[in-house]
C-alpha cells in the first residue's frame, strides 16, 4: 500500500511522510526512492538503540520526553516524596536524580509535565510513525469507560452502531466544496494497492460523512426511513503537522454519529441533543466543567451549516475543544442526492448531523485534573476506584492481615466498587503508594497489624495529597467500610469538579475593548466580551494575539452590548482564548 500525505490536487506517488517542526532530518527509503524525514526522538534509556536523539517542542510524544540529567537547584516536597517512596538512593547512597525528576513539575514546564504523565503512568508509548502512538492498557481502559457511557446514552436516544470502511474515494471527498478545502491538508492518501496504481487514489478516513452518505443515498427512498441514527466507533486519520499524545495524533481512536432527518428542525434538535449529552459526560464523568457553545463560522466544521461544541480550560489555561455536533443541512445530502419522498410523494433531500468525540478527551482529564504526582482520575472514570495496600513485617502478622485486607476487598467489590487488592511482595509500600498516585487511584486503603487489633484501616484520598487526605480510624469491618469508601468516592468526584470550576471561572475576563483583550490572552487567561465582528475581524485578532474564538456561549446574559472590538452594537457575548 502506497501513502501520500498531500492535498487533493497534489497526489503523486510519494511516500508516506511525517510533518513535525523538527530540524533534525534522516533519510528513509521507500519503494526504492529516498526521503529526508523528521527524526523521532525516544528516551534513551527507554531504547539504547537510537541515534536520533533531541529536546522536542510541546508537539513531542509521550517517549519524547528525556529525562532530565540535572536536579533543578530547589525541588518540590512532592518531588522528594516520589525520590524516597521509589527507593531514591543508588548503591552508593546518594540521591538518584532521575528518580526525584520523574515528573516534570507542573509549574515548571507544562508540556514537559503532561508527557512525563503520559509516560510514568503508562497511558501511552510513542508509535514506530512519527506522530502516532501505541495507547497502553490502562490508558485504553479510559477509553473503555468512555465508550460504555456514551454508547449507552446513544442507544437510549434511538443511535444503532454501524460500522463503515476506513478506504474513501478520492471522488467522494471531491464532491462537497467546502468539505474537501478544510480537509485537503490532512489527507492521507493511498496511491497504490498490491503492488500496482490504483484507478482512482483512495482517502483513508479523515472523517466519514462522504461515505456516509453515499450509503444513506441508496437506504433511503420514502419519509418512513427516516429518522436514521448511526454511530460507530472507529479510528481516523488526520496528517497533523503538530502531535501531542491523545491531544492530537496522525491516527486517533473517536465515535462519529450520522443522522439523517425530514425537516431541518429536527436535525437541529438533533445537534443540539447531542451536543448536550457530551457536556453531561463531561460534567458528571470526567468531572470537566465546559462552556457549551456555537463555533463561529470560520471555526465551524467543513461543511456544516453549524457547529456546537463544549470548551473546557485545561492546567495551562488553554482551551480544549472536548466534543463537537454538526448541522449538516442538505449540503451532503445536495452532493450525495440523498433525497426521499415525503408524505405527498414529493422528493425531498434529508436534513443531517454529525457529530463526535475522542481520545482527546482522555488528554483533557490530564491536564485538567493531574498534579505533580501524577494523575488525578474521577472515581467515575478512574479503572481501580480503591486500592488496598496491605503492610507487613513479621511473619506473624501475615494471617491477621491477609483475612483483614481479603474481606475488604470481597465487601468492595460486592458493592461495586472497582477495587484492587495488591498483596504483592516484590514491591515495598513506599513504592506501591508512589505507583498508585501517578496512576491516579483515587483512594488507597492501608492496613497494617496495629490496624487490624483496633479494627480500623489508613485511608488515603488522591485529590488532597499529604496528611491532608488521609484519615485514620475507619471501620476495618467490611458494612462500614464500604459505606464509607462509597460517600469518600463522590466527595472526591464533587471536589475535583469543584476545583477545575474554580480555576476556570478565576481565569476568565470581561472585557470590553480589544486592549484589554489583548492584555486577557497575553495573562493566559480566556477573554469574555461582546462580539459584532466580521470573519475578517476574527483572523485579524487570531493573527495578532494568538487567540481565536473558541465560542458563543448558549448562556448569554446580558443586553445592549457593544463590540468590543468594533464598537458597533453586539447581540451576543463570545470567548476568546488560545487553543490546543
Amino acid at each position: 500500500m502506497h501513502i501520500a500525505s498531500h492535498g487533493v490536487h497534489g497526489m503523486g506517488r510519494a511516500i508516506l511522510t511525517a510533518r513535525t517542526t523538527c530540524a533534525h532530518l534522516l533519510p528513509v527509503r521507500c519503494y526504492g526512492v529516498t526521503s529526508w524525514q523528521p527524526c523521532l526522538s525516544t528516551r534513551t534509556h527507554r531504547n539504547s538503540l537510537n541515534t536520533a536523539r533531541h529536546n522536542h517542542d510541546t508537539a513531542a510524544s509521550a517517549e519524547q520526553a528525556t529525562a532530565t540529567t540535572e536536579a533543578p537547584k530547589a525541588k518540590s516536597q512532592q518531588q522528594k516524596k516520589q525520590a524516597k517512596q521509589q527507593g531514591g538512593k543508588n548503591a552508593g547512597g546518594k540521591a538518584d536524580k532521575k528518580s526525584e525528576l520523574a515528573v516534570t513539575p507542573k509549574s515548571e514546564d507544562f508540556a514537559r509535565w503532561y508527557l512525563d504523565i503520559v509516560r510514568e503512568a503508562q497511558l501511552a508509548s510513542n508509535g514506530p510513525v512519527s506522530g502516532t502512538m501505541v495507547i497502553r492498557p490502562y490508558g485504553y481502559a479510559l477509553w473503555e469507560f468512555l465508550q460504555s457511557y456514551l454508547d449507552r446514552r446513544f442507544k437510549e436516544t434511538g443511535h444503532e452502531n454501524a460500522y463503515f470502511p476506513t478506504l474513501i474515494p478520492m471522488s467522494f471527498i471531491q464532491k462537497e466544496a467546502s468539505h474537501v478545502e478544510g480537509f485537503a491538508p490532512e489527507l492521507a492518501i493511498v496511491t497504490k494497492g498490491g503492488g500496482k496504481d490504483l484507478d482512482e487514489p483512495l482517502v483513508v478516513r479523515p472523517t466519514s460523512e462522504t461515505m456516509v452518505n453515499h450509503m444513506f443515498a441508496q437506504w433511503i427512498q420514502g419519509h418512513r426511513d427516516l429518522p436514521l441514527k448511526l454511530n460507530q466507533w472507529a479510528n481516523v486519520h488526520r496528517w497533523e503537522m503538530r502531535t501531542k499524545p491523545f491531544i492530537r495524533t496522525l491516527e486517533f481512536l473517536w465515535q462519529e454519529g450520522h443522522t439523517a432527518h425530514a425537516t431541518a428542525e429536527e436535525a437541529e434538535q438533533e445537534a443540539q441533543d447531542m451536543i448536550s449529552i457530551y457536556a453531561d459526560f463531561a460534567r458528571n464523568v470526567a468531572a470537566m466543567p465546559v462552556i457549551v457553545g456555537r463555533k463561529s463560522r470560520l471555526e465551524s466544521f467543513a461543511g456544516a451549516n453549524s457547529t456546537y461544541t463544549i470548551e473546557a480550560m485545561m492546567g495551562d489555561r488553554r482551551a480544549l475543544q472536548a466534543g463537537t455536533t454538526h448541522n449538516l443541512g442538505t449540503n451532503f445530502a445536495k452532493a450525495f442526492a440523498t433525497q426521499f419522498s415525503d408524505e405527498t410523494g414529493v422528493r425531498q433531500f434529508v436534513h443531517q448531523t454529525s457529530f463526535g468525540m475522542s481520545t482527546r478527551m482522555i488528554g483533557g482529564i490530564i491536564m485538567i485534573h493531574g498534579d505533580d504526582l501524577g494523575l488525578r482520575l474521577p472515581p467515575q472514570m478512574a479503572p481501580i476506584q480503591v486500592v488496598i495496600v496491605p503492610i507487613v513485617k513479621k511473619e506473624a502478622d501475615q494471617e491477621g492481615v491477609t483475612q483483614a485486607v481479603d474481606a475488604l476487598y470481597a465487601a468492595a467489590q460486592q458493592a461495586g466498587i472497582r477495587c484492587k487488592l495488591d498483596a504483592s511482595t516484590e514491591k515495598t509500600p513506599g513504592w506501591k503508594f508512589n505507583h498508585y498516585e501517578m496512576k491516579g487511584v483515587p483512594v488507597r486503603v492501608e492496613v497494617g497489624p496495629r490496624d487490624v487489633q483496633q479494627g480500623t484501616c489508613v485511608v488515603s484520598r488522591r485529590d488532597q495529597p499529604g496528611k491532608a487526605g488521609k484519615q485514620f480510624g475507619v471501620p476495618l469491618e467490611p458494612e462500614g467500610f464500604v459505606s464509607y469508601v462509597k460517600d469518600l468516592l463522590q466527595d472526591i468526584q464533587d471536589n475535583l469538579y469543584a476545583e477545575a470550576s474554580a480555576f476556570t471561572e478565576a481565569n476568565i475576563v470581561d472585557v470590553g475593548s480589544y486592549e484589554e483583550l489583548k492584555a486577557a490572552v497575553a495573562e493566559r487567561k480566556w477573554a469574555r466580551g461582546p462580539w459584532a465582528g466580521s470573519d475578517a475581524d476574527e483572523t485579524m485578532v487570531k493573527e495578532e494575539t494568538g487567540a481565536t474564538l473558541r465560542c458563543i456561549p448558549f448562556e448569554q446574559n446580558s443586553s445592549n452590548l457593544t463590540c468590543f472590538f468594533t464598537g458597533q452594537p453586539a447581540t451576543e457575548t463570545v470567548i476568546f482564548a488560545k487553543a490546543h
